[in-house]
């Protein structure tokens, strides 16, 4: 079977798939940024409070807590 880089329906087929995927992690990030929330609300706290910032040496993140 030989591929074609240049096969227009694969390529609007993977662009639709992106698409679906992109849509997807935007719904979840929602979510779980308002799961947290709610599990934070009970100490007066928010996930906004937070901050999370990565090393560019080892690839870590540090989270520090903001009021």
């Amino acid at each position: 079977m030989d591929l074609k880089p240049d096969y227009l329906k694969a390529i609007m087929r993977r662009a639709q798939a992106w698409e679906k995927l992109d849509k997807l992690e935007e719904a979840l990030g929602g979510k779980l940024k308002d799961l947290g929330n709610s599990v934070l609300g009970h100490f007066g706290m928010s996930i906004d409070n937070f901050k999370a910032v990565k090393d560019p040496n080892t690839g870590s993140y540090s989270i520090s807590y903001q009021s």
